[in-house]
């Protein structure tokens, strides 16, 4: 069995609201698959179901988002599920609204809810999948942002972002967390950029460099190399991201926030 859960805080005053992407994810699954995500258990909603063959529990921690990991972790423990098979789908400001990030481990990058999950699993090898909800103005405050609602131009983008990253939680069960990453990471700005770049037969990587020529090499060796190429760059960002993360945003967001059980 594997496990996929989504974060965000109970109650209609927090639906909609950029921190509660996670729980939208959910939604979505459960729609597509048809799995009802009611059934109360360990301070969270549930729904049993049946995704391409696998069986899956759907889940939304009921706890509030700094305290999701007193949901998590005993779930898994009731149903003996590693946290290699346990998904994670969370908010991430540092990412623009509408794009997703796919990452097979690492810490907590600042944010709370998944700082509690790996408090409360004793690791941080579990897959997740980071949803853009972009960074905040500079005058407002933090929880007021993450609590805060969507414009319209930016639900549209979260929209696209909400299937893809059903999409991606699916498939990092299905095939892996590299398969995942290659297919889904920074997928809305490949989406908007892709055909430009097609057309002239360029990499981002040429584009960004202001090399205008286009290559006329073998594609497939070209798609390889540029999926390589991608995956290490990705890889690298990430790191370097939670790294930085961890070290500004989130030590700024604990002296802030800390005792705040929504954000």
């Amino acid at each position: 069995m594997y496990v996929i859960a989504g974060l965000g805080n109970p109650g209609r005053k927090y639906e909609k609201t950029r921190h509660n992407v996670g729980f939208e994810v959910i939604d979505r699954l459960a729609e597509k698959y048809g799995i009802s995500v009611k059934e109360k258990m360990f301070q969270g909603l549930v729904g049993r179901g049946v995704i391409e063959g696998e069986k899956v529990l759907l889940v939304k921690p009921q706890t509030f988002m700094n305290l999701s990991g007193e949901c998590i972790q005993p779930i898994l423990g009731y149903y003996k599920v590693d946290p290699e098979d346990f998904v994670v789908v969370y908010d991430d400001i540092s990412l623009e609204p509408g794009n997703i990030r796919v990452r097979g481990k690492g810490s907590a990058g600042g944010h709370n809810g998944i700082k509690n999950i790996i408090l409360r699993l004793g690791t941080q090898d579990f897959p997740r999948v980071r949803i853009g909800t972009g960074e905040k103005p500079e005058q407002m405050d933090l929880a007021d942002y993450v609590l805060g609602h969507f414009t319209s131009e930016e639900q549209k983008l979260m929209d696209e972002a909400y299937e893809a990253g059903a999409e991606a939680a699916v498939t990092l069960i299905l095939e892996g967390t590299e398969k995942a990453m290659n297919r889904f990471n920074g997928k809305a700005r490949q989406k908007r950029a892709s055909e430009p770049l097609k057309a002239a037969g360029l990499s981002p990587s040429e584009m960004a460099s202001g090399n205008g020529k286009a290559r006329k090499q073998d594609p497939d060796k070209n798609g390889k190399h540029d999926s390589e190429h991608s995956k290490k760059h990705e890889e690298k960002h990430d790191e370097k991201h939670d790294d930085e993360h961890d070290g500004k945003h989130g030590e700024k967001h604990e002296e802030k926030h800390g005792g705040e059980h929504e954000g």
